[in-house]
């Protein structure tokens, strides 16, 4: 497809694409990506063959990308990354705008998954696992130790995945999305299922589910695993975000981000907090009250597990969310009644409400799955919020996250060290 010569409508200069990718500097791909994100508007003049942009808009997104060329506008000490994916804002957040508890309620993991990377919903679209991607990588996982942690083995899955994957080089916005939509069900087939009788059909939460516990997946249950995977999708630029953005930004391939994505997640301020909240929780359930346990705990000097987010002052909308659908199940009231008596105990002293870790671990202890299972389900579902961050970083400078050191050591010369 061509695209005509600058023309003028009626709200001002049009210019073409190819005019627009220079004035930005940027492939003409990354225009219509601007386009998808709401970033510039194009239009076709009648009986033209291409699209046409405003000049004037144009003009103004060149000048704010190169006034902002790491992000925004950062508060002291704070890294800011543009982006146009997640919104948190007054104890709510949105993805693209729409706000991310109405969609983990009416939308499944992969539909949300797929509004997030390309601005559309596909209802009904579920991800497939390629035979050749799962078997190098499950058998790479299964040549692990027993005792390895699940973004051990994710992450291992996720670099065997890649050598099956001739394309991975390719950072073109299609290869990485086909990319990731084979991907994600890679990492879930790499994982042991815990039933002899397990079968890997229906949408990802139900294959996933198998690979958590034992029990059968009845819908409700099923239903709680999937929300949970779509309200954790992406959480703006948390840590592990920010190492994917990283890797991206150094033109790293898919797998490549993601895997550095899931070498941030295993810290205990992060992906792992879900599992410490799981502990606790059956703690609370083993004592029949939640005091002794918060006593404990802030003895030994730690925070309590599953309270406060410091992205919200209020109740973290995520947990809010999680702990509706958790109503629902009638296997999950006690771990709810052992929740509810951490906040109120807790509540005594400091006003700190419920985050997700703590609803996360009222799934995974209801759903008689380890202690490790709420570490799986965030990595497996924060894996398409990565790609959504690598996508939209490739559009970006290369190698613009490249932050400049402030050295405070000793002054040269200094002699040879002896």
């Amino acid at each position: 497809m061509r695209d005509q010569g600058t023309t003028r409508g009626h709200d001002g200069t049009r210019i073409t694409t190819r005019e627009a990718a220079e004035l930005l500097g940027v492939k003409p791909e990354t225009v219509y990506a601007y386009v998808s994100r709401g970033q510039l508007s194009s239009r076709r003049e009648p009986g033209g063959r291409g699209s046409t942009f405003d000049a004037q808009e144009v003009a103004a997104l060149a000048r704010r990308n190169r006034r902002e060329p790491a992000g925004g506008s950062p508060a002291a000490g704070e890294l800011s990354v543009r982006t146009s994916i997640t919104l948190i804002e007054k104890d709510r957040y949105f993805y693209r705008g729409v706000d991310a508890t109405e969609l983990a309620d009416r939308h499944s993991y992969e539909e949300i998954a797929e509004w997030l990377w390309t601005g559309r919903l596909q209802p009904g679209i579920t991800f497939t696992a390629p035979e050749a991607a799962v078997t190098v990588a499950r058998r790479a996982v299964a040549a692990l130790p027993e005792h390895t942690g699940p973004t051990d083995r994710l992450r291992v899955a996720a670099i065997a995945a890649a050598t099956a994957d001739p394309l991975r080089f390719d950072l073109s916005p299609q290869a990485v999305l086909g990319a990731a939509r084979t991907l994600i069900p890679t990492l879930v087939a790499a994982l042991p299922p815990l039933r002899p009788d397990h079968r890997d059909e229906g949408p990802l939460a139900r294959r996933l589910w198998g690979r958590l516990t034992g029990r059968d997946p009845d819908e409700t249950s099923v239903r709680a695993l999937d929300t949970a995977l779509g309200l954790l999708v992406d959480h703006d630029l948390a840590a592990s975000t920010l190492a994917v953005r990283v890797a991206a930004s150094a033109r790293a391939h898919a797998y490549a981000a993601v895997s550095a994505g899931l070498g941030v997640l295993e810290g205990p301020l992060h992906g792992a907090a879900g599992g410490l909240a799981h502990r606790m929780l059956l703690d609370v359930l083993d004592r029949g009250t939640a005091a002794p346990v918060v006593a404990d705990e802030l003895r030994a000097g730690r925070t309590i597990p599953g309270l406060g987010h410091r992205l919200y002052p209020g109740e973290d909308p995520r947990a809010r969310a999680l702990f509706s659908v958790l109503e629902e199940l009638p296997a999950a009231a006690p771990a709810l009644a052992a929740a509810r008596d951490i906040v109120s105990t807790t509540a005594r002293h400091a006003p700190l409400h419920a985050n997700v870790d703590l609803a996360l671990a009222v799934l995974t202890v209801a759903s008689g799955m380890k202690t490790t299972a709420a570490e799986t389900v965030f990595a497996v579902a924060r894996t398409a919020g990565w790609i959504a961050h690598t996508l939209e970083e490739y559009e970006e400078r290369p190698l613009r996250m490249r932050p400049s050191g402030r050295y405070a050591g000793a002054r040269p010369p200094q002699p040879l060290p002896r």
